[in-house]
């Protein structure tokens, strides 16, 4: 098969099973502006954000490392299995016993109730357990296999955030001696959405147990300390682009006046939710990508291939990011059906265009980790985190939550930019910039017109839309069908 076309089918594919998790909070956000004002969502919001930066801290960099070292010729595949297993299940186990001690700590310095933390910690232990057997089934192309437990934690998860938000408070109004009603706590929402987690958790680590149960371990130093000093940049970047996405939220609640933070968070957050498109598109293409980048970088001229992947990533989130500002205002009704949290609308297309710019970055990234220097791609990433805490501390205080969305598109636009300057230096990829250029600032004109210029008018955008893929088609057509066409 051709290797972009198989490419293609593994990113659909893995795509599916990545986003679903994503679209998890896509699907749930109706569910939660409808059942939580605005200043409980924000609070829900501010518990999230601290759980994407401690799910890098658990994770630290080892999922990358596992590609690099179990793709090497030179490495026991089983060994690097094993000695990840056991690194990541050692570091798991290690974080829950302190969180547990510190957790009144942890609680009065993030001024989260106890009770969250306690759900947060076995959540992120849960999760942790799971990374290695997900990059193995990754490494060894079962994206089905994959895609199987993925939809299955997303079923699991949505249907309990259902039973519990919406179905429980019914049955226990109709029927309050039902059996269910001891199950049935008012005011009790925030909780609620835990427990589903902390299930859907559970359920997806007894699904992927057979990896832990069938091998003979074997612990090896010296490949766990090479795998740490590779990973060790990757973890770095990982806090660095946790800060990125969401360090922001918890800026607010710091920087803003006590009483509408947690509000001004949540509408913040909600309308965030719009652009998860974005955010969908470009995670499922770089799952598809990152084991095709290793596995690859040995073949005859790579760089073309990977000239080629980029220059189609950027056509389709051009496309996806026209698309997105054009309907926005009939997103909204779907996704964020709550009035009261319109009001961070305007804040749509700024995170678009950081997203696109933040997926441009992963194609651009293969750079360094195919030639091992992760040490610069941690540091481009620490550039982006300093923009984005300076950007929000000097000013929220002036421009609330306008200000994180436009750190977030610096943060995102200097990093892609940076790594395709030094990439250029280090490893040299035959990229069509000027067409990437082309689309993205056609695209970014189109969005920028239909959004502020013409007040979100629907039929200009259709229009301005229609345009846009009128160019494409006519530009990319012959490109379009040597990979879906030809065998």
């Amino acid at each position: 098969m051709n290797p972009l076309k198989k490419l293609f089918k593994q990113t659909f594919i893995y795509g599916l099973a990545t986003v679903l998790p994503r679209m998890l909070s896509f699907l749930l956000t109706p569910l939660y502006v409808t059942v939580l004002p605005t200043f409980e969502y924000g609070r829900v919001s501010i518990i999230f954000a601290w759980f994407a930066i401690f799910n890098v801290l658990l994770a630290y960099g080892m999922e990358t490392a596992f590609f690099r070292f179990y793709h090497d010729a030179a490495q026991n595949r089983k060994t690097v299995v094993t000695t990840s297993l056991m690194s990541i299940g050692g570091t798991s186990l290690l974080f829950m016993l302190l969180a547990f001690i510190f957790k009144g700590a942890i609680s009065s310095f993030s001024d989260i109730d106890p009770k969250f933390i306690t759900y947060a910690i076995f959540i992120l232990v849960l999760d942790a357990l799971v990374i290695i057997p997900f990059s193995w089934l990754r490494a060894n192309e079962k994206p089905m296999r994959y895609a199987l437990v993925k939809i299955t934690n997303v079923f699991i998860n949505l249907g309990l955030n259902c039973f519990f938000l919406l179905a429980l408070p019914v049955i226990v109004e109709r029927a309050p001696d039902s059996i269910l009603s001891g199950l049935y706590k008012p005011n009790f929402e925030i909780s609620y959405i835990f427990i589903s987690m902390l299930v859907a958790s559970a359920v997806t680590l007894l699904l992927m147990l057979r990896l832990y149960l069938r091998r003979p371990y074997v612990f090896d130093r010296i490949l766990w300390s090479s795998m740490m000093k590779y990973a060790s940049p990757v973890l770095i970047a990982g806090i660095a682009f946790a800060i990125n996405e969401v360090f922001d939220r918890i800026m607010l609640e710091w920087l803003l006046p006590e009483d509408i933070a947690e509000s001004e968070i949540g509408k913040y957050s909600a309308c965030y939710k719009i652009t998860l498109f974005m955010t969908l598109f470009a995670t499922a293409f770089r799952m598809g990508i990152e084991p095709f980048f290793f596995s690859h970088s040995k073949s005859e001229n790579p760089q073309k291939a990977y000239a080629q992947i980029t220059n189609y990533f950027v056509i389709l989130g051009s496309v996806i990011l026209l698309s997105v500002v054009v309907f926005a205002d009939l997103l909204k009704r779907v996704i964020v059906p709550n009035s009261d949290y319109w009001e961070a609308m305007s804040v749509v297309p700024i995170i678009l265009l950081a997203s696109f710019c933040l997926g441009i970055y992963h194609n651009l990234s293969v750079w360094y980790k195919v030639t091992d220097r992760t040490k610069i791609g941690a540091y481009i990433s620490i550039i982006g985190a300093i923009l984005t805490i300076v950007v929000n501390y000097v000013f929220i205080p002036y421009f609330g939550y306008s200000a994180s969305a436009v750190a977030t598109l610096l943060a995102y636009s200097v990093m892609m930019l940076l790594s395709f300057y030094f990439g250029n230096m280090y490893y040299p990829i035959p990229y069509n910039f000027r067409k990437i250029v082309f689309y993205l600032s056609i695209s970014t004109t189109f969005s920028i017109m239909s959004f502020y210029l013409f007040d979100r008018n629907l039929l200009i955008g259709i229009v301005l839309l229609l345009l846009f893929f009128g160019m494409v088609m006519k530009m990319e057509k012959e490109q379009l069908k040597k990979i879906f066409l030809k065998k």
